[in-house]
């Protein structure tokens, strides 16, 4: 891959951006692991692991963290600033998986008041993803196979071409009707629900101060043949 395909790319790995990005929004909250561990329920040699970048997060993972720390997904995933030119190469990116769905974020973006995260989302065969909500509004474009969605007790089913939009504080969940799906997932946020961290001093004032307490964010955490979000 050239250098200008590359451009606007972060080179360190998802595990290595959740990891410093885990520490950065802990560290603004002013939460030790053990304490995040209480909140979160999840063991604190998970998130030792997960900070280190030594970890294996899944989707359940991240969007607990998400939803305790009251950050959107892209607070924990974000590469930094792009460029004019950006290409990534599906076969390149991580995937972040969970009991029904493999995530690869492709790009944040900005626009004014609104930030928009790009995942190419794929629901494996004769599984189901759940959430019981989140910040923001969701988007999904199916691009192969038919895709059940579930919104607040209302079922449709999509087909390739179809799109799909709703709030995502409201429960929600996608399933592979026959085989597995193809889409796009763009989860779109206020510009002032994300908690930028250009201060470095953890009781620092940020551009966003006082408006997280009231923010909803992702919930992580279902049980076993179920999965949180994005969904």
């Amino acid at each position: 891959m050239s250098a200008s395909e590359t451009a606007g790319r972060s080179e360190d790995s998802i595990r290595e951006r959740l990891a410093a990005n885990l520490r950065r929004v802990r560290t603004h909250r002013g939460w030790s692991i053990s304490e995040l561990s209480r909140r979160s329920k999840i063991g604190k040699a998970t998130l030792s692991q997960v900070e280190s970048g030594t970890g294996n997060p899944t989707i359940e993972t991240v969007f607990s963290l998400s939803r305790v720390l009251e950050v959107p997904i892209s607070d924990l995933l974000d590469a930094g600033p792009t460029r004019a030119l950006t290409v990534v190469r599906a076969e390149e990116v991580e995937a972040l998986s969970g009991a029904g769905v493999d995530l690869r974020p492709l790009r944040r973006i900005e626009s004014g008041d609104a930030v928009f995260e790009v995942y190419d989302q794929r629901v494996r065969a004769g599984c189901r993803q759940d959430s019981l909500g989140h910040v923001g509004t969701e988007h999904t474009i199916v691009q192969a196979g038919r895709l059940g969605v579930r919104v607040d007790g209302r079922e449709v089913e999509l087909g390739p071409g179809d799109y799909v939009g709703f709030d995502a504080t409201l429960p929600h969940g996608y399933t592979a009707v026959d085989g597995a799906v193809r889409s796009v997932l763009l989860l779109e946020y206020r510009a002032d629900q994300r908690l930028h961290l250009s201060d470095p001093e953890p009781g620092g004032r940020s551009a966003t101060a006082g408006t997280q307490e009231a923010a909803p964010a992702p919930n992580g955490e279902a049980p076993t043949g179920r999965g949180p979000e994005p969904v």
